[in-house]
């Protein structure tokens, strides 16, 4: 089958799923504190987006996808190979940063690849098959190393089986290179210019249960595609071009701005839980292989929550089933840093690890409903630039708040950062849960579209 390429490209984003946590967890391991963890997923946030522009130039510059698809491969694994080597903290900051750019680099070739000689109609298929591939390698990661990290310590001791578990997963990119070598499609029939434009014309409409699929925030290459979209338009009465930032207030005006301003709000607050979050773990006394395993749990409530969100969304006011999920959020974050405090043994851990599993599944409800409720109160025409907008600022309040998080962890302690995080996210509840009004306005806004599923 054409597709079998992608179980190496599932290798390597298993390697990657293992690296996103395994990396911060080896900078505490050579004396990082909070303020460097938050950095780094901060720079995550942000450095694959310049990587993803020039791959993505490159790509329709030169016609040729694999080589770029195979570099991205080789350099994870030359990245996660060389790791082990470093002996201090901060430049682990900068491999952190180099494996995103080229890992995220990828995205937008991938995208192209996916869809060469399929028709139109059949590529929403292909995209949510390519997001499959890398979700279930990302949590297939994040399950190798529960397992090595709850085993390998007793063996090899602690610090060794970090450095010996960089090179298995790098041994996995390198295996994915091979796979991706051997079984990559031929060569394209798809003009690059002719996929951008379809490619924001599937922003416009439904996209059935594979929207669910994409929702999934796997790496800060997403924010290439929300760029793209982002931009100014010939006003309709034939006078001369707006400026472009002038031409995106115009057109997120309005309850989609405020909507827009809630997720700002609501995405700063997440990163600035989850940015210092493996430190307080670490500080906390839980072993590598728990640390793992507590954010396989959540990851694991996600997974299985999105089905089931998505039909709610479809019965139900989007608007309250997301203002609930924030809520719930904003009472499980500081409950981490207390329960995980309280030093409970067994019992605490499980305690942990059931509000981890309930904010994986808070955040399928919250990851449904925001494309829904950007979907709907965008008006038809500026629907592409509405869900760009709302992309982009996921990635942008990753990077802020991941960095925020960190100097907030290190100047006023967990509890203080993490409850800083949880009050963000109720300010963004309270703004999505006041604004009736955008809700009621967006049938008459959105008159003419296609009804979601």
């Amino acid at each position: 089958m054409k597709d079998r390429w992608l179980v190496g490209w599932g290798l390597g984003y298993a390697a990657v799923g293992a690296a996103s946590l395994l990396l911060p967890l080896y900078a505490l391991s050579l004396g990082a504190g909070p303020l460097l963890v938050g950095l780094m997923a901060s720079t995550a946030a942000f450095a694959g987006v310049p990587g993803a522009i020039l791959w993505g130039k490159l790509a329709a510059a030169t016609h040729r996808r694999r080589p770029l698809v195979l570099v991205a491969l080789g350099a994870t694994a030359g990245v996660l190979a060389v790791v082990p080597a470093i002996a201090s903290p901060w430049p682990l900051l900068v491999a952190n940063a180099a494996l995103w750019f080229v890992v995220s680099a990828a995205a937008p070739v991938l995208n192209l690849v996916v869809v060469e000689g399929v028709p139109s109609d059949g590529w929403d298929r292909q995209f949510a098959r390519l997001n499959s591939y890398q979700g279930y390698g990302w949590l297939g990661g994040l399950l190798a190393g529960a397992v090595w990290n709850a085993l390998a310590p007793g063996v090899f001791g602690a610090a060794a089986a970090q450095r010996l578990f960089f090179y298995l997963i790098a041994a996995a990119a390198a295996a994915g290179l091979v796979v991706v070598r051997a079984r990559y499609p031929p060569s394209p029939t798809t003009d690059p210019e002719r996929f951008a434009r379809v490619s924001r014309e599937l922003h416009r409409r439904p996209w059935g249960a594979g929207r669910y699929v994409r929702t999934i925030p796997f790496g800060p290459g997403r924010v290439y595609w929300a760029l793209r979209s982002l931009r100014s338009s010939r006003p309709r009465d034939g006078s001369a071009d707006r400026p472009p930032l002038a031409a995106v207030r115009e057109r997120l005006a309005g309850p989609l701005g405020r909507y827009l301003l809630a997720a700002t709000l609501f995405f700063v607050g997440f990163s600035a839980f989850f940015g210092p979050l493996p430190a307080y773990l670490a500080d906390a006394g839980y072993a590598t292989g728990e640390v793992f395993a507590l954010f396989v749990l959540s990851s694991a409530g996600s997974a299985v929550a999105y089905g089931v969100a998505g039909d709610l969304a479809s019965r139900r006011d989007p608007r309250w089933l997301q203002t609930a999920a924030l809520v719930v959020r904003t009472a499980a974050f500081p409950l981490v840093a207390v329960v995980g405090a309280m030093g409970l043994g067994t019992a605490g851990l499980v305690g942990v690890g059931a509000l981890f599993a309930v904010v994986g599944v808070t955040w399928a409800v919250i990851a449904v409903t925001g494309t829904g409720l950007v979907s709907r109160l965008a008006p038809a025409d500026t629907r592409g630039e509405a869900l760009g907008a709302y992309t982009a600022v996921g990635g942008v309040g990753g990077g802020v708040g991941s960095a925020l998080g960190g100097v907030a962890a290190e100047g006023v302690g967990y509890l203080g950062a993490f409850v800083a995080a949880a009050l963000l996210v109720l300010a963004a509840a309270g703004l999505v849960a006041s604004d009736s009004r955008a809700e009621n306005a967006a049938p008459s806004q959105c008159e003419g579209t296609e009804t979601a599923d």
